[in-house]
């Protein structure tokens, strides 16, 4: 059974998983610190890069293994408030978005959909989470269906218990501040079995699996 899926999401100690105030020219909006020792190119799989394949390396490489569809809030696509300005923007990723499968934006504002030759494809959904879900779903043609993120995005999607795969990346860092994942959430860890297993990079993984419902 296809399963909602949530990949690669940095954490600090206390509870950050992204910046306040995401711009152009800041678009980690100051929580850089998360991201100091990822490279990107390894989502596509630890063959697609000459270096040692190591437990940061393998783990992260999941996020693109049986996934047929992602789901996005609109700050992590662009720093844009309000209604969509007539400005061209096409993303973060300049002319090769490496999701190559549709990708559903969250938002209140109405845009027009925007293709990619690489099979990315960014649709704009006015909805609440357990419609876009099943959006995504019938776009994902029987794969599995990504959060891609922010952690609000995913907060939503755990408040509506729709997350069955969590993996999470504790970063040895605190900030202080930012967006939390956990704000407003309680108790929820009781769904999920979790096993957690530190790396020799000081980066400490979990994975979280939905139990079954009853």
């Amino acid at each position: 059974m296809p399963r909602t899926r949530v990949h690669n999401l940095n954490i600090s100690l206390d509870g950050y998983a992204a910046g306040e105030h995401v711009t152009f020219d800041n678009p980690i909006g100051g929580a850089e610190r998360l991201f100091g020792w990822f490279d990107g190119r390894v989502i596509h799989g630890v063959d697609q890069v000459d270096a040692p394949v190591t437990l940061d390396r393998a783990l992260t490489s999941l996020w693109s293994q049986g996934i047929g569809a992602e789901i996005m809030g609109r700050r992590k696509f662009g720093p844009q408030d309000g209604a969509w300005p007539d400005d061209g923007w096409r993303g973060w990723w300049g002319d090769e978005p490496p999701f190559r499968t549709p990708v559903f934006v969250m938002t209140h504002h109405p845009h027009p959909t925007i293709d990619f030759p690489n099979g990315t494809s960014f649709r704009f959904v006015d909805a609440a989470p357990h419609e876009v879900l099943r959006l995504a779903q019938e776009a994902a043609n029987g794969g599995d269906v990504r959060i891609g993120g922010g952690p609000s995005t995913v907060r939503q999607f755990l408040q509506a218990d729709l997350i069955d795969f969590m993996h999470l990346v504790i970063v040895p860092i605190t900030l202080g501040r930012g967006v939390s994942l956990w704000e407003g959430l309680s108790g929820f860890e009781d769904r999920f079995t979790i096993e957690t297993v530190t790396s020799p990079s000081g980066l400490t993984h979990q994975l979280w699996n939905r139990k079954d419902r009853d």
